[in-house]
């Protein structure tokens, strides 16, 4: 086993590998920007090292300055947690040329997954159903055409490279698709330096159904219970749970069927996760794979008791897995909502400032927090805004509800604007309540009638 590792990211998720990393008597090496100077994750970490300026650039995503870290602390390893560095295929190339072990997939895999293109093609030749749409790559309006004339419209471009939005086009017709096409490739040359395209058909009234899987060096294999993350904006997820409303034990052994055929075909070693998209008949499409650990993780280790940080340590270690298939029960029903420093009756505007108070509700059965908020902590403009993850466990859904509720209804933050009165009014909207809600319902649905509950002068 390790006796250290240096874990390459900041905030909650930082706080949340270093515990597990206490846990199993492993040294913990942070690092930070001179603006997390003070933060929670370098306070309680047992070294700490500054890796650059404030902007993400310059510490964060330094690949050589934190390569430079690893090395002067002796870690043996580096966690990357999500987000940042942690599907760089450079920098887990790098990691390993210095000798040292990359807590996370083979690079040659995150490469291959992280080509939209190519992870589609690689599922399809594995037996995985995926969305209609192009075999291979795009490269030009006629080709474009050919596809659409077959799966028809509405469809999406997307850049083979993408992320994040960009070289993303919604098609609606024959009319529209030069046009959009050259907009597309345009943008993805320009924020990807590659101008590869596929295209997929729009599904509708669909629901985001992931699920997790392990495999160790020595093909075995043991997946999670699915998570619904329907609910989302800007294709950013808003709230998750699991297990998934409406998905039977006989639909979750199916999907671990799946994803056990695309990790053994994927030779995949550690953790990753396989979205889907599930259509109104019950079907499930891959959409794509992360390869990493997920934000949403927590909902996955209350229904299961599993620490998903210390069984990716433990397969980075060489160990096989400590758990089998029939080892992963599920047990209750667990929900998940991401705190944001926000304004969401500003377009959601972001936050940044002095925490002059927090209170996060940690008391009673079924409760937990992850976050790295304390009084006193400062809120950066230079990263994501999310600030804490608000989960809990409940025997049902609707006792998971009200629990989340409470919780939701108790947390304090004054010094920023956050998300806490929206999730509120989310939590207490009742097609959430009943778990009837599409990829689509909260932007479309919920956000203008809640709009319109707002005073004036917000």
């Amino acid at each position: 086993m390790f006796k250290k590792v240096l874990v390459a990211n900041r905030g909650e998720i930082a706080v949340r590998i270093i515990r597990t990393l206490k846990e199993m008597g492993i040294a913990s090496v942070a690092i930070y920007s001179t603006a997390d100077k003070d933060s929670l994750h370098v306070q309680i970490a047992d070294e700490a090292i500054a890796v650059g300026g404030p902007k993400p650039k310059d510490s964060y995503l330094n690949m050589k300055n934190i390569l430079s870290a690893a090395l002067l602390s002796g870690a043996e390893a580096i966690h990357p947690g999500y987000g940042f560095l942690a599907e760089n295929t450079l920098f887990a190339e790098m990691v390993g040329e210095v000798g040292i072990k990359w807590i996370g997939p083979r690079p040659e895999t995150i490469e291959l997954m992280g080509n939209k293109a190519n992870a589609r093609e690689e599922m399809r030749r594995a037996g995985v159903p995926v969305i209609p749409g192009s075999e291979g790559f795009i490269r030009d309006f006629h080709e474009a055409k050919t596809v659409a004339d077959k799966i028809g419209y509405p469809l999406l471009l997307k850049a083979a490279a993408g992320g994040g939005g960009k070289g993303m086009r919604f098609v609606y017709g024959e009319d529209e698709l030069s046009d959009k096409f050259d907009d597309a490739q345009n943008e993805a040359r320009a924020s990807f330096g590659d101008d590869h395209m596929y295209i997929e058909k729009v599904m509708s009234r669909v629901r985001h159904i992931e699920m997790q899987v392990f495999r160790d060096e020595n093909g075995h294999v043991v997946y999670l219970p699915e998570r619904n993350c329907s609910l989302q904006r800007n294709n950013q997820k808003v709230i998750e749970e699991s297990p998934a409303t409406g998905v039977t034990p006989e639909m979750r052994a199916h999907l671990g069927e799946i994803v056990t055929k695309a990790a053994k075909a994927l030779a995949y070693e550690n953790t990753g996760t396989i979205e889907f998209l599930q259509d109104r008949d019950g079907h499930f499409y891959f959409m794509e794979m992360n390869t990493r650990i997920q934000v949403e993780h927590p909902v996955s280790e209350m229904v299961t008791g599993l620490d998903l940080i210390k069984l990716q340590i433990q397969v980075a270690a060489g160990l096989d897995l400590p758990v089998v298939q029939d080892d992963v029960i599920v047990k209750g029903h667990s929900i998940e909502v991401r705190l944001t420093a926000e304004q969401p009756e500003k377009h959601f505007a972001p936050s940044a400032g002095t925490i002059d108070f927090v209170f996060l509700p940690t008391g009673g059965p079924g409760v937990r927090i992850d976050s790295a908020l304390f009084n006193g902590d400062k809120i950066q403009p230079f990263y994501d805004s999310m600030i804490g993850k608000l989960i809990v466990k409940a025997d049902d859904r609707e006792t998971a509800m009200r629990k989340i509720q409470r919780v939701v209804d108790e947390t304090v933050v004054r010094g920023v604007a956050t998300s806490r009165n929206f999730q509120k009014s989310l939590l207490a909207d009742p097609q959430v309540q009943r778990g009837e809600f599409d990829t689509r319902y909260l932007e479309t649905e919920f956000l203008p009638r809640w709009t319109q509950t707002l005073p004036d002068n917000q």
